[in-house]
């Protein structure tokens, strides 16, 4: 973890004192004026503290200040001044939401203090979001695993979402993408209360009836509810419940959203719109095609971005007939898995987690299904796009 401090003032005799006193004990940058300091923090962070000087010309200490939080929001701030007055003081604390407010001159003592208890809060803030990232983590996956299990049509399709929203996060370079990364893996949740069939269906590109049809348009919204309750997720609950809003409508609805939250939308519903077309069998050039074919209700930015995509060269991959009982974690479905009866137990293309395996294995037990299955076993598990 980075423990980095910045000093930020306009005068720079001010800052190598800075550099003198505290270079023993902490690891001190400097930057002259809030521009520098801004530029220092795009290309050199993430810094534990921002310590900034309230009287700077061009942009005083709060406005900068209140950008770092904007840019920063896990860097504790604190402000520094020969100008102990109320008015700057509050606006300070106000626009920045610092940490500390020291006066000058700030003996080395209070200065070191102030700054240890800076780097706890830094530690402390890590450490939480540490902790609820993990535990995010952990519950998706056991939401992600009932969904496997409930209704395999609607998970098979999640991977290829998955990566394809990978994709376009990482070529925007958009900030957090754990969150989009969620939504992608939550984004067939609604579906646990359909049909597989159904669900099968619609990404095959049959034509559905219009009860069924108004089932399926229905399911972000069945997603929205169940996650409503889950702290953290607001925003990625968002994303989710408009992955089938035109890009229009979207930035109407998304008037009070952060924008890349508003892009994360259109990203999902490209991906989404994407893989059921590459499920039909179109070409990557075809699937770009009828995307722009529906303009404008996917973002033409999203959709450009999907259109300059090259294919990997092709993995070496085995496919073969494999016994349910040597199935193995890791191994992707060639072909569907039904029961005797037809009950859909997992889908062509799913890959086979442990509890899959379970599932498959229970159900061969009791002799529902057959005992051998079509599996691609891959070299390496690497993302489709590069």
């Amino acid at each position: 973890m980075s423990e980095k401090i910045l000093f930020v003032d306009d005068e720079p005799a001010a800052l190598d004192g800075y550099r003198r006193l505290l270079h023993r004990a902490f690891e001190v940058d400097t930057a002259v004026g809030a521009a520098e300091g801004l530029a220092k923090i795009a290309e050199c962070g993430p810094y534990a503290a921002v310590v900034s000087d309230m009287r700077m010309p061009e942009m005083d200490g709060a406005a900068f200040l209140s950008m770092v939080r904007e840019v920063a929001p896990d860097t504790v701030r604190m402000a520094i001044t020969g100008y102990a007055d109320l008015e700057t003081a509050g606006r300070a604390i106000n626009e920045g939401n610092i940490f500390r407010f020291l006066t000058k001159p700030c003996e080395k003592n209070t200065l070191t203090a102030g700054l240890s208890s800076a780097l706890e809060q830094y530690r402390l803030i890590n450490a939480e979001k540490e902790l609820l990232e993990k535990t995010l983590s952990g519950s998706i996956h056991v939401l992600t695993g009932v969904l496997s299990l409930v209704n395999p049509a609607a998970f098979s399709r999640v991977a290829g979402i998955r990566r394809c929203v990978t994709y376009l996060v990482r070529k925007l370079q958009l900030s957090h993408p754990w969150r989009f990364d969620v939504a992608a893996l939550l984004s067939l949740l609604g579906c646990v209360t359909l049909d597989p069939d159904l669900v099968e269906a619609f990404f095959s590109g049959l034509e559905l009836s219009a009860e069924d049809q108004a089932r399926f348009d229905a399911h972000p919204a069945v997603a929205a509810n169940l996650l409503a309750s889950i702290p953290r997720l607001e925003q990625v609950t968002w994303i989710i419940a408009n992955q089938r809003t035109s890009a229009v409508q979207m930035i109407i609805k998304g008037a009070q959203r952060p924008p890349d939250i508003v892009l994360g939308a259109g990203i999902l519903s490209a991906s989404i719109a994407y893989d059921r077309l590459v499920c039909q069998n179109c070409t990557h050039e075809q699937a770009v095609q009828q995307l722009r074919l529906k303009d404008p209700f996917y973002n033409p930015l999203v959709v450009d971005l999907l259109a300059q995509v090259q294919s990997p060269p092709q993995e070496a991959v085995e496919i073969r007939p494999c016994h349910v009982s040597e199935l193995r974690a890791g191994m992707v479905l060639r072909e569907e898995i039904r029961t005797h009866t037809g009950l859909l137990v997992a889908a062509k293309g799913q890959e086979v987690s442990p509890a899959l395996m379970l599932r498959i294995k229970n159900f061969r037990e009791r002799n529902q299904i057959s005992g051998n299955v079509l599996v691609l076993i891959p070299q390496q598990m690497e993302p489709i796009f590069s």
